[in-house]
């Protein structure tokens, strides 16, 4: 058996024991087909959504540990009538994926990773997009029922509790975009509109290989295995600062 074919196996049996270890969990994002966009009314009231303050936030696990950035907003506006939040949509520049918690060349070589053909395919995709589909005031008596184990993670046995989102207000549904592959997830989010701005915050988990996020499979065994070494679950965050006006321009 030549070195090689010892590193695949060593890799394909490293994989089979971290998928029986814990993984990230809780707080998951419901995840279904696209659904159809319904008109805004207009006579709803657009918010320009201010990309300097406003912020895409990831972070991915793996068993050793975790990774987390941020990834650039291009544009993007909120509809709002009667005091509500009735749609909106953002562009996201997935050449801004930006890494936070490495430095020099680890940080570059992790960066060009997530562009590369393996996991977002950034040169072929760039643009992803997020329009909201629905939205409508979070129960009170579901968050009363919810445990609270439901708004947490575990990673390696660690309780991670802020990578969940505080107070939730609203549940939003909407149509993600990435790489190319477009499904509807649904969330808990904080929503406040106050004084001509609307902010949002959400935090929530996603399965990064329903939109073909992972190593492509012509790259063989030893990249398969190599997958299997990074958790599927993707936490998500967004922290949006929108205020009234004309929206900024948006890629149809």
């Amino acid at each position: 058996m030549n070195i090689v074919r010892i590193s695949i196996l060593s890799l394909f049996f490293a994989a089979l024991l971290f998928s029986c270890q814990q993984k990230p969990g809780g707080s998951d994002a419901e995840v279904s087909e696209a659904q159809a966009i319904e008109e805004v009314s207009a006579t709803a009231s657009d918010y320009a959504v201010n990309t300097s303050e406003s912020q895409l936030m990831w972070v991915g696990f793996k068993p050793t540990g975790r990774h987390n950035g941020t990834i650039g907003i291009q544009d993007g506006s909120i509809s709002v009538m009667n005091g509500d939040v009735v749609g909106g949509k953002f562009t996201i520049d997935m050449n801004q994926i930006n890494v936070e918690d490495l430095e020099g060349e680890y940080k570059d070589k992790l960066t060009n990773h997530l562009r590369s053909d393996d996991f977002f395919s950034v040169e072929e995709h760039p643009i992803a997009t997020f329009e909201i589909t629905s939205v409508e005031s979070y129960s009170s008596e579901v968050a009363a029922n919810d445990s609270d184990d439901k708004m947490k993670l575990v990673v390696n046995d660690e309780e991670v509790d802020e990578y969940s989102i505080e107070s939730p207000t609203h549940t939003i549904s909407g149509n993600l975009m990435i790489r190319g592959e477009t499904l509807n997830v649904t969330f808990p989010a904080n929503v406040n509109i106050n004084n001509g701005q609307v902010t949002a915050k959400a935090k929530f988990n996603i399965d990064r290989t329903k939109w073909g996020v992972n190593f492509r499979e012509e790259n063989g065994y030893e990249a398969r295995a190599k997958d299997e070494l990074i958790y599927d679950t993707v936490n998500v965050g967004f922290d949006i600062t929108a205020s009234a006006g004309e929206p900024t321009a948006m890629n149809n």
